[in-house]
């Protein structure tokens, strides 16, 4: 999963900025480096007006989250618009694999954030389960649409732990090749499917 990545300007509010670059430096730096300045410089906005919009880092990594789940509302829908399930699934793999590089400098934003946040103890892994567990239920009813009535689930879990382990290899590695590879291999896996 990808974020949206800062917005500057008039379009959007400062609080939505924050949430975005809040969203990508926790991505580039992780939690433990990153700081309420890092993030208001990265949106634009002078670090005394964060505190406006959110009184602690916590909060700020509340608004990465917000910003994680809409990201992934934006790509559900626009995927959606395609005719086919098989389509939607594959669009979904040219996207992850559009952001190979970033994969490979960064890890995935979004699992990334979650391996972090697994080792605290304050209720913001589940808030951010739920945004993964949008996309898991998402590819599931790509599968049912596929006539895959008695392992769609199975299906859908095996694709997102797929990305997640090649997200992982890709990083580890700093090797995007590895994202490609794995995405025409899914490409083909989801071909057998329908």
């Amino acid at each position: 999963m990808t974020y949206s990545g800062t917005k500057r300007g008039g379009g959007s509010s400062k609080r939505e900025r924050l949430a975005a670059a809040a969203a990508q430096v926790l991505h580039e730096q992780g939690m433990e480096k990153t700081t309420i300045a890092d993030i208001a410089r990265a949106a634009d906005v002078p670090v005394g007006n964060v505190y406006y919009y959110f009184k602690t880092k916590d909060q700020l990594v509340e608004a990465a989250i917000g910003a994680h789940a809409q990201a992934l509302a934006d790509m559900i829908s626009a995927l959606d618009a395609l005719p086919a399930p098989q389509d939607r699934l594959k669009a979904l793999l040219a996207g992850w694999v559009g952001q190979r590089d970033l994969t490979a400098r960064y890890g995935c934003p979004t699992g990334s954030l979650a391996s972090e946040l697994d080792k605290r103890d304050d209720g913001l892994d589940q808030t951010l389960a739920k945004v993964i567990r949008v996309l898991l239920d998402w590819a599931e009813q790509q599968f049912l649409a596929l006539g895959r009535t008695t392992d769609a689930r199975e299906l859908a879990v095996a694709l997102i732990a797929s990305y997640q382990g090649i997200s992982l290899l890709t990083n580890t590695f700093r090797d995007p090749e590895l994202m490609a590879s794995e995405g025409r291999r899914l490409e083909r896996w989801i071909d057998s499917l329908a």
